[in-house]
């Protein structure tokens, strides 16, 4: 096989990754892992919006749930501009938030995380396998400054 034709076929061959930024995450995060849609026990709506004089905000902005827990989060986009939730510790959120800060057109593909546009709505699921407090933020430059984060807290059976 000659060096051109083995370009080629590496070039008509697919890239599988996990994420667009810097190696995907593996099935374990700080605040839990990707859900199974079976396993889900509840679902929690949460909406994504902006007030007149410039607030952002998830509503509700706190909530509760049980280690083992399995959430499927409903999110839409109320607001009138592109907003983000993405699911994690409050110290991985703000190293993704350094690197959205530099490359804020960056596209996301990780298990939880979700970029919506206006008039818009997806969902996560997710299981929380950890207890402690986690975040959900929006990381868009200026969102998460402007008000647009909330807590999680995950208690022991």
């Amino acid at each position: 096989m000659t060096g051109s034709t083995l370009a080629l076929i590496l070039l008509g061959t697919p890239a599988l990754a996990a994420g667009t930024h810097g190696g995907g995450h593996h099935d374990e995060m700080d605040a839990g892992k990707p859900g199974d849609v079976s396993a889900v026990s509840r679902t929690v709506e949460i909406s994504m919006s902006e007030t007149d004089d410039g607030q952002m905000l998830f509503n509700p902005a706190e909530l509760q749930v049980a280690e083992g827990e399995t959430i499927r989060f409903t999110i839409s986009n109320t607001g009138e501009i592109e907003h983000e939730f993405v699911l994690d510790s409050h110290h991985k959120n703000m190293e993704h938030k350094a690197i959205m800060a530099k490359f804020p057109e960056m596209e996301h593909d990780d298990p939880n995380a979700i970029r919506l546009m206006e008039g818009t709505s997806g969902e996560i699921i997710w299981t929380f396998s950890k207890t402690g407090t986690f975040e959900f933020a929006c990381l868009i430059p200026g969102h998460y400054e402007s008000g647009m984060k909330g807590d999680i807290t995950v208690a022991a059976k």
